[in-house]
């Protein structure tokens, strides 16, 4: 009951987007040539969106309405109802209310790339059966052909819908002028990084919420951990853009360079040594680059309780895997990889990673091309 109570939420709080998209899904017609990029965490085309982008800008006519961009309800109801791409990259509420019309195709694009922690329909088993959240896609996008069943599960979709085209943003591992140019912004921008090893901290958050999102910066003594590795490393802080709480303790800036307002972490990784995270799904990347990963999980158990794996974790941790701040020295100090184990990893879960994502996408869902 609790559940058709909150479906019935769902539409009477877009009621007013739905009556004028039915309006205009009355009285127009779909155009074939136009695409709809939304996004409620982007600010600007990037990521995912950015590569689709630039491979159909020329053949497409495209609209966007991204995070910060006010909307005219009646200006992006009739761009709803008349654009025949609709494209998303994350969780985006409005959508998943409005009745869209037979030939509109709505494509999830998702920002994350393999499977890790559950989302979706996945998440502990949740069966809410009357919840809108997910259910319009039309298509989705995964890494690897093995995570097909996954993606249908987390989106509420038939798994014939969850298409192995790679994951687009991918593609600048494999482009090798690319990571030079990003290498050498990255080493003008921040001249400290230069002519040391470059140690990534890129945890996710904990907290059930956007609105109530840490991370237990408690775990680790920054200052302790600057003295052991300052003579040869540097450490970049790359921090969820959901974490609200900020570090109580004080970062000496000749050894921390907060880079949390970077958008795209995949840019950081082209100078990082060595990884250090826990459930972030930037492990998928880092394999593509034979990078030495660090898995600091002081909360596993309480992690996995509360929100789970599509795996056992064990399957994910190809790096050392720590539980405190002495095993997470030790890791650093003493480096062994399993190289066989990414390898297993990285087919598992990236197979269609390859640089050609971006267009098996397009051949895959924009029939005109």
């Amino acid at each position: 009951m609790l559940s058709f109570i909150k479906m019935i939420g769902q539409i009477v709080v877009r009621l007013d987007y739905i009556l004028i998209y039915l309006f205009y899904r009355c009285t127009t017609t779909i155009n074939d040539k136009k695409v709809l990029f939304l996004s409620d965490s982007r600010k600007e085309i990037s990521g995912n969106f950015k590569f689709i982008y630039d491979e159909i800008h020329n053949d497409y006519e495209i609209y966007q309405y991204l995070k910060g961009e006010k909307k005219h309800k009646k200006e992006y109801c009739k761009h709803l109802a008349t654009a025949h791409y609709i494209l998303v990259d994350d969780f985006y509420p409005i959508i998943y209310a409005i009745p869209l019309r037979k030939g509109t195709e709505l494509i999830q694009v998702w920002h994350a790339v393999g499977a890790f922690k559950t989302v979706g329909y996945a998440r502990n088993n949740n069966k809410d059966i009357f919840s809108l959240t997910h259910k319009n896609y039309t298509g989705a996008i995964v890494s690897s052909s093995a995570i097909c069943k996954d993606y249908a599960k987390a989106f509420g979709i038939s798994v014939d819908k969850v298409k192995n085209t790679g994951v687009p943003r991918t593609d600048v591992f494999f482009d090798e002028e690319y990571i030079a140019n990003k290498k050498a912004e990255l080493y003008a921008k921040y001249p400290m990084l230069k002519d040391k090893k470059v140690i990534l901290f890129a945890p996710t958050f904990r907290g059930e919420r956007i609105e109530n999102a840490y991370y237990d910066y408690s775990q680790i003594d920054f200052e302790k951990f600057k003295q052991t590795f300052s003579d040869e490393y540097v450490c970049i802080m790359k921090m969820h853009p959901f974490i609200k709480n900020a570090c109580e303790q004080k970062l000496d800036s000749s050894f921390y360079l907060d880079l949390t307002s970077e958008r795209e972490i995949n840019d950081l990784l082209f100078i990082t040594d060595i990884l250090i995270t826990d459930y972030s799904s930037v492990i998928f990347e880092a394999s593509l680059l034979d990078i030495y990963t660090i898995f600091f999980v002081y909360d596993l158990e309480e992690y996995t309780k509360n929100r789970d794996f599509f795996y056992p974790f064990e399957k994910y941790a190809f790096g050392p895997v720590c539980k405190n701040e002495e095993e997470l020295s030790n890791a650093i100090l003493n480096k062994k990889e399993d190289v066989e184990k990414r390898e297993a990893f990285r087919k598992f879960f990236m197979e269609n990673c390859d640089g050609k994502a971006t267009k098996r996408f397009v051949k895959t869902f924009f029939k005109e091309m």
